[in-house]
């Protein structure tokens, strides 16, 4: 292989990458102190791990701080198919001559944008071993099929999310893997915050959005009853846009939180009566 360096991007590149700039930003409610801390792990180039369950806000934050650091966002939705030339690249046929084409990790290791790595223990374990030159002080990503081994450039960031109440023992982030990271925990919103953003995102009255966020805490609790996984902040939000639009309460949180966790009659059953005293 070649030794590291800096590449300059081609000017087609840095098209390319524009595409990936946040032009609004996007609403977030800080919770803990979470923007102060991941600016600075930002500026120290230090890689970011964020945990917590699905729907609590780490893809919204990841996207506000894009925006507030003024650097591209790429993000990559980790899924069990998902190869190491998936993120790094690959060689295309364009027309009778073979092209390279950069992956979501080498485009953003070249322009300096966060690469956000969602759900990063749904890829395969040979694909996440790519990431650790990156997540330590070398930051180095080696582009076996080409030879070279690229420097990121310091504007860099490397995001990766994780849900650990969710995983198994089979789907669980290597003790060498999450030793690279700084990690920020995520839960759901306190009540006021998250009515906050409720009435915000769905545009729904600060009542109805105060109603939902009580539904969401009681249908939370239901987890130590068999329920898998407790309502995300992004459900609450889904039912809340149904009733702006004129869905009966019941109805539209029927569709938008009792049947999307969980299958059980008795338990939807139990999510119904909820609704029914709250609404």
């Amino acid at each position: 292989m070649t030794t590291p360096g800096k590449m300059a991007p081609a000017k087609g590149q840095e098209l390319e990458i524009d595409r990936y700039r946040l032009r609004e930003e996007p609403y977030y409610a800080e919770v803990n102190g979470e923007v102060g801390l991941f600016t600075i792990a930002a500026k120290s180039k230090m890689p970011v791990m964020l945990k917590g369950p699905t729907g609590c806000g780490k893809t919204r934050f990841v996207q506000h701080m894009a925006y507030r650091l003024g650097r591209p966002l790429i993000t990559v939705a980790c899924h069990e198919d998902l190869t190491a030339s998936d993120l790094v690249g690959r060689y295309l046929l364009k027309g009778n001559e073979t092209v390279w084409m950069d992956g979501p990790l080498t485009l953003g290791v070249k322009h300096g944008a966060i690469v956000y790595l969602d759900e990063i223990v749904e890829a395969r374990k040979d694909t996440t071993v790519i990431i650790h030159p990156l997540s330590d002080d070398r930051r180095l990503l080696p582009i076996e099929k080409k030879g070279q081994v690229i420097e990121a450039v310091d504007e860099f960031l490397l995001v990766i999310s994780y849900n650990p109440g969710y995983q198994s023992v089979l789907k669980d982030l290597k003790q060498s893997t999450k030793q690279r990271f700084m990690a920020i925990e995520f839960g759901y919103p306190p009540h006021e915050i998250e009515a906050r953003v409720i009435e915000h995102e769905a545009g729904v009255d600060k009542d109805t959005a105060l109603r939902l966020v009580k539904l969401g805490e009681k249908v939370r609790n239901l987890k130590t009853h068999g329920l898998e996984e407790g309502v995300s902040t992004r459900l609450l939000i889904y039912a809340g846009e149904l009733i702006r639009q004129g869905v009966p309460p019941a109805r539209a949180c029927e569709a938008a939180i009792t049947r999307p966790i969980t299958d059980d009659p008795d338990m939807q059953r139990s999510i119904h009566e909820l609704v029914r005293a709250i609404f």
